[in-house]
């Protein structure tokens, strides 16, 4: 429950895991409590209100009586409000620091002369590097309409967005585009409680090579508040006039997408098409080491599947991946939670065989597209949960045991059933790839537990103004 809001000047001593930052006050009662500020930056001399907000303390910036000297000024109006770019009032190598001493926190406990880690790979362009972003509908009591990001310790509620510099500045005349679509329209935004409402999300992605664009339409599948044909044409015109005209040339695609959500039932997607194509086109050039030539592979992106969301990093992720798995013309891979097959696809040149496993079909469906287009003959993919697929081939022995095991699974990192299979295949190398190094920690520590020794710790920043770091880890099986 929150508490009324004290009034009182702090000093931030440093950054949390969080990326808030943290200091020291005297509440009306005397005591000595913590406090976390978003925003905020170490040495930063603050006004603040701050309250109780379950166990913990949270601030609010009122006044900079005194900016901290690494303090820089936020590139976007929406600092402060918005929840994504937490850490635009920092220098971009302060960023850096800060992300590798993250990674060095978590992992201490696992660090030993053996262990190599390695310094954090910042971004060449720490701006306009996304590829794709989600921008939620939402209106207020009032029927006021927002759409854009969430605002930060919000509890869901929506600002109006008219800029964001993570992205190609088109995303946000899109943005402003549909808003005013929908602000001339009969419709509503979707409330979950209620299950009233046609608008939910609006999803836009570009190509960074190919300059392809992609818009998406999610809505409810409530029947009573089915889009008719009249909103969808008036959709596509505005979508047109506002990001059809492509700098680099590439095609333009519209989506609508159905959310049919019911209490105790799975939920369901579906697709339709629009207008244009119904994929877009990237390439990403990969090598095997710092003096090799980059390879070029082509890849088919549907709507809903997932691909990297900075393409330029995912080019130095990949590379890196390959040259920490030392691989040969006679290794055998096994790449889990493979999405549209990239990882697989990249290093199928330098080896004899790949095996792909993936859930969503939509990313199965553009890997063995993508493993076509690229002429690639010693890859497969196999549809399904990693929990349920090793198992089965494992017993059944169709595919070769791997030597080395790519691991990048969601944010959550594996669950118990899908480390054990992982474990059970005995691979001489693992290669963990994840977003989120927390979970990623717990993950590395039972590998360990089972018999793999850490070798190489590889922080890498994908996300510039975010708190977010990437991290690959080295697992090697231990010969003793």
């Amino acid at each position: 429950m929150l508490k009324q809001p004290e009034f009182v000047q702090v000093k931030i001593d440093k950054l949390n895991q969080n990326g808030n930052g943290v200091g020291n006050v005297s509440d009306e009662r005397g005591r000595n409590l913590t406090v976390e500020i978003p925003f905020s930056t170490p040495n930063d001399e603050l006004k603040i209100s701050f309250r109780k907000y379950k166990k913990n303390y949270v601030g609010k910036i009122e006044t900079i009586v005194n900016p901290s000297p690494e303090r820089v000024e936020p590139k976007c109006i929406h600092f402060g409000t918005c929840g994504g770019c937490r850490w635009q009032n920092l220098p971009y190598q302060k960023q850096l620091e800060l992300k590798e001493n993250k990674v060095k926190d978590l992992f201490k406990e696992l660090m030993n002369d053996q262990v190599e880690f390695r310094p954090i790979l910042g971004c060449d362009i720490p701006w306009h590097y996304r590829n794709k972003m989600e921008f939620t509908f939402s209106s207020d009591s009032y029927e006021k309409k927002y759409l854009g990001l969430i605002m930060d310790s919000s509890r869901g509620k929506v600002f109006n967005l008219t800029e964001c510099h993570l992205v190609n500045p088109w995303y946000a005349k899109v943005v402003n585009a549909i808003r005013q679509w929908w602000e001339e329209s009969d419709l509503k935004a979707y409330h979950p409680n209620s299950n009233t409402g046609s608008l939910r999300v609006l999803t836009v992605r570009e190509a960074f090579r190919s300059g392809d664009r992609l818009v998406m339409l999610t809505v409810s599948g409530n029947p009573d508040f089915a889009l008719l044909n009249r909103h969808l044409q008036s959709f596509v015109t505005a979508v047109r006039e506002t990001a059809e005209e492509n700098e680099k040339g590439g095609k333009l695609s519209i989506f609508l997408r159905i959310q049919q959500a019911l209490k105790g039932v799975s939920t369901n997607f579906y697709e339709m098409h629009l207008y244009g194509s119904d994929h877009i086109r990237e390439t990403l050039y990969v090598k095997q080491s710092a003096f090799d030539e980059p390879n070029a592979y082509h890849f088919t992106v549907s709507p809903t599947a997932f691909f990297q969301p900075n393409t330029l990093k995912a080019e130095e992720i990949y590379s890196t991946v390959i040259e920490l798995a030392k691989i040969n013309q006679d290794s055998v891979v096994y790449d889990l939670y493979c999405g549209t097959g990239s990882f697989g696809l990249c290093i199928s040149k330098y080896v004899r065989q790949v095996v792909g496993i993936e859930l969503s079909p939509e990313s199965v469906d553009d890997a063995k597209t993508n493993i076509r287009n690229n002429d690639v003959k010693n890859m497969t993919i196999i549809s399904g949960a990693v929990r349920n697929v090793l198992p089965k081939i494992t017993v059944e022995k169709i595919y070769p045991a791997p030597d080395v095991i790519l691991v990048d699974p969601p944010r959550p990192g594996l669950d118990p059933d899908a480390r054990k299979n992982i474990v059970e295949l005995n691979a001489p190398k693992i290669v963990y790839i994840s977003c989120n190094p927390l979970t990623q920690v717990n993950d590395i520590k039972e590998f360990i537990n089972q018999g793999y020794e850490l070798k190489v710790i590889q922080p890498i920043d994908q996300f510039p103004q975010t708190i977010h770091v990437e991290n690959i880890v080295l697992l090697e099986k231990s010969l003793s």
